[in-house]
């Protein structure tokens, strides 16, 4: 089922999303399928769990809408469930990151350049992957969500008293979207 996007101002967008119960598989399946669907319609590359109303630690990431840019991403599709960050690589890099829940603002934000994950897959299948490159920058974006922390929070003070005016402006409801959104 396609769910509207929480927006910036939504209270579950600022919440540490809980634990997933592994035991209940249809509950996590039919979440898992509509964080597929409405993700396909909005036309991003990545979506948590909170984005949709959900205080769960899932999120999925889909390169394919990347690939024009990164060739390497055709096909790359993860679902992550509890994910753990067990390692970050020291060197960094920087990218103009954007998000379904801040509409028409982007902002360059420093991540680790490479990362390392344990997480359980749509099959409830334990997992354990290294990323890098933009699939290591999608990842981290969908996991700070499930922190609680969006990628504004992650830039210089100065850049975000720049962009204030428009996070006012979405949490107001004073933003158009082409995909399901509300504030909450």
């Amino acid at each position: 089922m396609i769910r509207p996007i929480y927006l910036y101002g939504s209270e579950v967008l600022r919440e540490k999303a809980a634990e997933a119960d592994l035991s209940k598989k249809e509950e996590l399946s039919a979440l898992v399928t509509d964080l597929w669907e409405t993700l396909a319609v909005s036309e991003g590359c990545g979506l948590a769990a909170p984005q949709i109303g959900e205080r769960l630690r899932v999120c999925v990431v889909d390169g394919d809408v990347m690939q024009d840019i990164y060739p390497y991403l055709k096909g790359f599709k993860r679902t992550f469930i509890n994910p753990v960050i067990i390692e970050k690589s020291e060197e960094s890099s920087t990218y103009n990151e954007g998000c379904l829940s801040l509409p028409g603002i982007y902002c360059d934000v420093q991540r680790p350049a490479r990362i390392k994950v344990e997480y359980y897959d749509a099959d409830l299948n334990p997992q354990c992957e290294e990323f890098d490159k933009f699939a290591a920058r999608m990842i981290q974006h969908e996991f700070s969500h499930l922190d609680g922390v969006l990628f504004t929070d992650l830039v210089a003070p100065i850049r975000r008293k720049l962009i204030g005016k428009k996070l006012q402006r979405i949490s107001a409801g004073k933003v158009g979207t082409r995909y399901k959104s509300k504030i909450k």
